[in-house]
């Protein structure tokens, strides 16, 4: 259902290439849960901040899992909004 992402993985956003010290947890979160939308039927991935006031968001999976727009952020170093954690 949700490609290679479980419950429990660790991942990062794209922008954690920009945040100096690399031992912080910014721009960390950990995934919850899959959940589905009950009016869509849209798969939503349900996860954690790591960092800041640890708050727990909903975001439908193709946008979580969707490309960075290269045109907007050219020096992103990585490929996808959300990557797991290696």
């Amino acid at each position: 259902m949700c490609g290679t992402l479980k419950p429990g993985d660790i991942v990062q956003h794209f922008k954690r290439q920009w945040v100096k010290d690399k031992s912080s947890s910014e721009y960390l979160y950990e995934i919850l849960a899959f959940a589905r939308h009950t009016e869509t039927d849209e798969i939503l991935v349900v996860y954690k901040a790591l960092y800041g006031e640890m708050g727990i968001w909903a975001r439908p999976y193709e946008m979580f899992m969707g490309k960075v727009d290269g045109e907007k952020y050219p020096d992103s170093e990585q490929e996808y909004r959300f990557e797991k954690r290696k």
